[in-house]
């Protein structure tokens, strides 16, 4: 059974029992906790956790997943797949554990030709919860299976909770016998490997408290309303049906691992180590087009990095596989064909995926070649000093700075001998990752990292009546207000602080767009409004400076969004909207928005296109951005279905998860049509106008476009005006003449500044054979010391030409003071051949600064008062070895 099939199957034996079928979210997910969807709950969780009301009593999907903590594991075992999808059914205060069992055994016991799934019922084990009696028995009941096929586990293997206070409970887990060909008998308990765990089932029905790991917290008691999330593995049960070993060889991954063992001539099961390199790129590959698909974009930090990793490691795969050409290109087009059945998104789009990924293959290739010398640099520098470990700090350079995954850097230092210091390299990761990670909470929680207190407020008051679509001012009370150490009854006079009313008219920063600017005033305060966040879903947080008197809580105050700044912020995002559609109508439906950003006046778009746009270019993207404006399109917004807009061909951002009903913002219509929760003009033309101001690379196969927009954007294209009338009227040029009047002279100058540099070459050289000629002999060695008017540059220039006009036999060393303080020296080879060595003696006079090699050095930072000193010193210290 294909797995296209077995997803098809599994929704429709839910559908048919009452479930809604829900579309897979996004991987990107704007949990703040996550990067990717890592679960197929994790969409629900609102609705399991009580944070919001469910829309259906029961629900069914299959959700694409992204999990990369055991990447390292990707491979090497059959049941690790860094992307992957995961089959639900879930129930929000409906059923529960004995409907939830029948579900489960009903449809993997059915025969296939009456729509099951057909699975042996004498070969499925399961394991409960030892305290879960209930489900115990429930097993007994339903499938009537034997005593010794209901392994009872612990807290480790059968208790679920999300690791915080909230929803938890017992599980039980469905496992299928492969036969003895595959490891040993007696259950899960004893193999994993031969018993494949298929279906988990969650039975949420208690609330836990405080405490760390999977064990220990207290149980505080019964939910009032018990809920259902059960997880099948599809790409297990594929393993399953299909009667494969391993997830690599089902039908939507075989494909690509037999693609690329044709092009590296290679055959699969002939070699261990060659296999697991082969499942790695057909894991890694399938992983790289979802997360392209789904808009991720290969970068250096966040979900960018996760994908540029994949991608990486896949190319890297191939290339120990003895496969030194571009991979990706056949790769991705045998896993388009593989998944397109399930997900026709990726054929859709295939041509922009295809782009962004050639483009980070190609850098990475070229990071390869930069990143290859930086190492074998290192490792020479390692040797040199009598070292056999790789400093982590080198290794964190390679990484941070060339992309060289660590991976990679233990692999070459291994082959050449030399360990790497993994410790230090991963407390520098670490670091770098927690200030990340600070910075972005402290962020998102209004300014507090702890949101213990707003989950506290947001339990004991409800959502915030948010209103920033409908008013610039609200009545409000103040529910809470929160200090950097926690809750606080008051703030006083120039103390910052975070501020959670029951109403606000203030958009909260999402989707691109900046938070409000304005002011919350009381009887006995003001505040102003420095940041607005969504903490947690539902609870908007004001970051305000109190700016007279004392803010309370319980305070009645007005809340008010400074109306210049919300109708900038209403331009700049409409703006957005506009470049966008006239990039895809200059550059084509590929060149889908992959992140924005935009505050009054001043826009930026990111979007996936491999090579700069030339000016002509830019013009056309501008001109058609501002036809849309004088045209005066209309704005509108329509609410409906998330099916209903992609029908329409509504564009989704893919960061953004979405309810049952979706905002859509048109501009012109079809022309611009967009899911959005931001605030936008009524008029194309309120606008203004859309200035760009830049376009630059953020990244392989990733451009970025800047726009000043309204008053803004008119500002921009006066200060271009005057700044071009300045340069008119300097050189005497009509407007029209100036590229060539400037290209003109930018010539003249080039063949002044050649000339000048032959006159100094000539100068130099005549110097050099007049200093060579009156060079001093110590100790056999010809020595000249002088200085030199200019920079390092110049001395190093100077030092050169003299020693190369010194008698070639001999040994000589050349010492030249800088302008700028520094020492430059320069040894020949019979110097070195003498022990002379211009690196050593640079240091030598230095106290220890300064380097080189043995033939020429320099240092820096010497008082001029002080280089003649050192330069009368150099005789003496050749003198004395």
């Amino acid at each position: 059974m294909r797995t296209a099939e077995i997803r098809t199957r599994f929704l429709d034996f839910f559908a048919v029992r009452g479930h809604t079928v829900v579309p897979s979210a996004p991987l990107p997910t704007p949990d703040p906790t996550l990067l990717f969807v890592n679960a197929g709950m994790v969409p629900f969780k609102p609705y399991l956790t009580g944070e919001r009301q469910a829309p259906w009593p029961r629900a069914t999907s299959v959700q694409k997943c992204v999990r990369t903590l055991d990447i390292e594991e990707v491979g090497r075992t059959t049941r690790h797949g860094s992307f992957f999808q995961m089959n639900g059914n879930f129930s929000f205060g409906d059923y529960f554990k004995r409907e939830a069992v029948a579900f489960a055994w009903e449809l993997s016991t059915t025969p296939v030709a009456d729509g099951g799934f057909g699975l042996d019922p004498d070969r499925i084990w399961v394991t409960v919860h030892h305290s879960d009696s209930e489900a115990r028995d429930i097993w007994h009941e339903v499938a009537g299976l034997p005593e010794r096929r209901i392994v009872a586990r612990g807290d480790e293997d059968n208790f679920w909770s999300m690791g915080v206070p909230g929803p938890c409970g017992p599980c039980s887990e469905l496992y299928y016998d492969r036969g003895p060909s595959l490891g040993r008998e007696g259950g899960p308990a004893v193999d994993e490997d031969r018993y494949m765990e298929f279906w988990n089932l969650v039975f949420m029905q208690y609330e836990r408290g405080e405490g760390a790991g999977k064990s220990g917290y207290p149980v505080l008691g019964e939910l009032p309303r018990r809920n259902i999330d059960t997880g099948m593995g599809l790409e297990r049960m594929a393993t399953l049906l299909q009667g494969k070993d391993n997830l690599y060889e089902i039908d939507e991954t075989r494909p690509i691992l037999d693609r690329a063992a044709e092009l590296a001539s290679v055959r699969y099961g002939s070699d261990a180590q060659r296999d697991v390199r082969l499942r790695v790129v057909a894991d890694h590959v399938r992983t790289a087009l979802m997360l392209l698909a789904d808009g991720t974009a290969p970068g250096n930090e966040g979900r960018g990095y996760v994908l540029r990793r994949i991608i990486r490691r896949a190319v890297r795969s191939m290339r120990q596989l003895g496969y030194q050409e571009p991979a990706l290109p056949d790769l991705l087009a045998a896993a388009r064909d593989c998944m397109a059945p399930s997900y026709p998104e990726v054929a859709r789009g295939y041509a922009r995926i295809l782009d962004q990924a050639c483009g980070e293959e190609d850098a990475f290739r070229a990071t390869l070649q930069q990143g290859t010398v930086v190492l074998d640099t290192a490792v020479s520098q390692v040797r040199k000093e009598g070292g056999r470990t790789l400093p982590g700090a080198r290794a964190f350079l390679l990484h941070d700075t060339y992309g060289f995954p660590i991976d990679l850097t233990l692999e070459m230092a291994a082959e050449q001998g030399i360990e790497v210091d993994r410790e230090g390299f991963t407390a520098l990761m670490n670091d770098q990752r927690e200030r990340a990670r600070a910075d972005a909470r402290a962020r998102k929680s209004g300014g507090t990292a702890d949101t213990s207190a707003l989950r506290a407020l947001l339990d004991a008051n409800g959502p915030t009546d948010w209103r920033a679509w409908d008013t610039l001012k609200t009545e409000s009370r103040v529910l809470g207000v929160l200090a950097a150490s926690g809750p606080v009854p008051v703030a006083r006079e120039g103390e910052i602080v975070t501020v959670v009313l029951d109403r606000t008219p203030f958009y909260a920063e999402s989707g691109g767009q900046d938070s409000d600017a304005g002011r919350i005033q009381g009887a006995h305060a003001e505040a102003e409004v420095l940041d607005v966040q969504r903490p947690l879903p539902g609870l908007v947080a004001h970051q305000v400076r109190v700016t007279a008197g004392e803010l309370a809580v319980g305070d009645s105050v007005v809340a008010a969004v400074d109306p210049e700044w919300r109708l900038g912020a209403r331009q700049a995002h409409s703006g957005t909207h506009v470049l966008h559609a006239a990039l895809r109508e200059i550059l084509g439906p590929t060149a889908l928005q992959s992140g924005s950003y935009n505050r009054p006046g001043y826009l930026r778009l990111d979007f996936p296109w491999r090579g700069a746009l030339s000016p002509a270019v830019r013009g056309e993207v501008e001109e058609a951005a501002n036809r849309a404006l004088r045209r005066d399109l209309s704005v509108g917004v329509r609410w409906m279905t998330l099916p209903e807009a992609k029908e329409i061909g509504a564009l989704a951002l893919f960061d953004e998860t979405y309810g049952e009903k979706v905002r859509v913002v048109e501009i012109g219509g079809a022309w611009s049509r967009e899911l959005c929760g931001g605030t936008h003009v009524a008029h194309a033309s309120q606008i203004g106008t859309v200035a760009l101001t830049a376009e630059s690379s953020v990244g392989a196969g990733m451009r970025r476009v800047e726009a000043a927009v309204g008053i803004e954007g008119f500002g921009y294209l006066a200060r271009e005006r005057d700044l071009v009338s300045r340069i008119a009227a300097q050189l005497g040029a009509p407007r029209a003449e100036l590229p060539e009047r400037i290209s003109g002279l930018l010539e003249r100058l080039k063949a002044a500044d050649r000339e000048n540099a032959r006159l100094r070459s000539v100068a130099t050289g005549a110097r050099a054979a007049e200093l060579a000629a009156g060079a001093t002999e110590t100790n056999d060695t010809l020595v000249v010391t002088t200085t030199a008017d200019g920079p390092a540059a110049e001395a190093r220039a100077l030092a050169l030409a003299v020693r190369d006009r010194l008698p070639a036999a001999r040994p000589g060393l050349v010492a030249v003071g800088a302008g700028d303080g520094g020492l430059v020296i320069a040894a020949n080879r019979p110097a070195n051949e003498a022990g002379l060595d211009a690196s050593a003696l640079v240091k030598r006079l230095l106290n220890g600064h300064g380097g080189g090699s043995a033939q020429i050095a320099q240092g820096g930072g010497v008082p001029l008062d002080r280089l003649r000193q050192v330069l009368a010193d150099v005789p003496r210290v050749i003198a004395t070895g």
